[in-house]
């Protein structure tokens, strides 16, 4: 009676010792991979071509060391806007991007950063994460054989640098000016002629004289990539970018071959990076416009007729690309949706805290 107790008890203990044992063998047993990530962003820009390195860091230690994410910087490995193309045909495993600059592919690629009039980054989160956002890019990005992740954001963008004052709508036209993607095409209503170039190559541009006018981002990285030392006039808002989201590819081909365990952890990844990025463009731009003001630039925002007219430009491109391009179509209309429900909302709390709260200084 007594040895058969005890026989019991010990296939017990060694039924629960081989299931603590498991997951530790499951584990010595996952790959060591070595993955390169390409950026659309020079290493200068240390915010935004950051965000990789973040991300990178947090998968290893996720992973115990054994996914390594090597991040190479736009042009090491493919230009800045060759991201999509060389994650789609597998250059690399990897790449960090502004999902934008593939315009001239699909305007669809646009609703995966922002388009004309439309999203701040917490509405752009919440589409993506909370309304449709992520299952409409997802079925979009499988014709070109990625998986998308958000890749940070940058906020509520300027305008731009201007080397000549904007006073009226006819001042837009036969501008040259940097600016990216669906803003470009809006713009073009206007007779602004759009030029798209790379971060690390519009300083020259600017300087040269090949192009009039440039935007980028804000404050923090205008003031980094030097701006303010060729264009005295600073722009804002950006409206083409309410929250212009950043976005992490991954090839469709290696993220299927990758363990459950390494796939949680770059999504886990992904997310960390988000929303750093956010936090730093926040708690940077503000001292750094400090900076530029000290240095006698000309802050001003867009005339009311400019904004009046580049919204009716807006609208008109919006309604003849869906006319033409069903993919377009299916994510305005839920996009569409989305945009009114939380103007409304943020309308009613956000703007009316935020014009009052800001318009005062406490002591």
């Amino acid at each position: 009676m007594e040895r058969r107790s005890f026989l019991k008890k010990a296939a017990a203990s060694a039924s629960v010792g081989a299931a603590v044992a498991a997951p530790a063998l499951a584990a010595d047993a996952l790959p060591t991979l070595n993955w390169r990530l390409t950026s659309s962003f020079p290493k200068s820009l240390d915010t935004i071509f950051g965000a990789s390195e973040v991300f990178a860091a947090r998968v290893k230690e996720l992973t115990d060391g054994k996914l390594n994410i090597r991040v190479f910087a736009a042009g090491e490995i493919v230009p800045g806007t060759a991201v999509l193309d060389a994650v789609q045909n597998g250059t690399v495993e990897m790449g960090h991007t502004a999902s934008y600059y593939y315009f001239g592919k699909d305007p669809t690629f646009a609703f995966d950063t922002a388009v004309p009039f439309g999203l701040t980054s917490r509405q752009q989160t919440a589409w993506m994460l909370h309304g449709n956002g992520m299952k409409l890019m997802r079925e979009f990005f499988a014709d070109y054989n990625v998986v998308n992740f958000l890749g940070g954001n940058t906020g509520t963008q300027m305008g731009g640098w201007f080397r000549k004052e904007i006073k009226t709508v006819a001042d837009l036209n036969g501008l040259k000016f940097r600016v990216g993607g669906f803003a470009g095409r809006v713009l073009s209503k206007l007779g602004t002629v759009p030029q798209q170039i790379a971060g690390g190559d519009i300083y020259p541009a600017l300087e040269k004289g090949t192009i009039d006018a440039a935007e980028w981002v804000g404050p923090y990285d205008d003031e980094k990539l030097g701006f303010n030392k060729i264009a005295k006039f600073y722009y804002y808002p950006g409206w083409w970018e309410g929250g212009a989201q950043l976005s992490f590819y991954v090839s469709k081909k290696e993220w299927d071959k990758l363990p459950k365990q390494y796939q949680a952890a770059i999504e886990a990844a992904t997310h960390e990076a988000h929303n750093d990025m956010q936090a730093k463009y926040d708690a940077r731009n503000p001292p750094a416009l400090g900076r530029l003001l000290a240095q006698k630039i000309n802050l001003k925002p867009f005339p009311q007729p400019v904004m009046d007219a580049c919204f009716k430009a807006a609208q008109d491109t919006f309604t003849e690309e869906v006319a033409k391009n069903p993919k377009f179509a299916k994510v305005y209309a839920d996009w569409l949706n989305f945009r009114n429900n939380q103007g409304q909302w943020f309308g009613v709390a956000e703007q009316s805290f935020a014009r009052f709260n800001f318009g005062k200084a406490l002591k």
